[in-house]
């Protein structure tokens, strides 16, 4: 098998209009798909975040159910050039970094949270060696 990348990350949250506030709105993603109280689905570079609402997604049959509760992590890849201004970016919205870690590499990558406590992480691209 030959991956290339991950193409679609999906979070499960219940209020769609939240998501795109602070998803769109906010952090700009584009929005590709929406089906009211069903999904939400966003351009995010090459891939796709997907947004479902798990009270409908564990209940369908096509494609299998899926769903899942609780704080989940993805990390955002940003060229090395873009970090420092993602950073001020995030702050300038007024949202919180809430860690800091500088990896073996010497890079620094940041975090902070979603409206649902989902935890977000921009990284400068090559942070793992790519």
């Amino acid at each position: 098998m030959n991956i290339t990348h991950i193409k679609e990350t999906c979070l499960y949250i219940k209020d769609l209009n939240l998501a795109i506030d602070f998803y769109h709105k906010k952090l700009e993603f584009p929005i590709i798909n929406y089906v009211k109280d069903k999904h939400v689905f966003f351009r995010a570079g090459f891939s796709v975040l997907l947004c479902f609402n798990p009270e409908h997604s564990k209940t369908k049959s096509h494609p299998p159910p899926h769903f899942a509760y609780g704080k989940q992590h993805i990390a955002f890849e940003v060229p090395p050039k873009d970090y420092e201004t993602a950073k001020e970016k995030i702050k300038l919205l007024g949202i919180t970094i809430t860690d800091k870690v500088v990896w073996k590499s010497g890079q620094e990558s940041f975090y902070f949270k979603d409206p649902f406590g989902n935890l977000l992480e921009i990284v400068p691209k090559g942070i793992w060696g790519d």
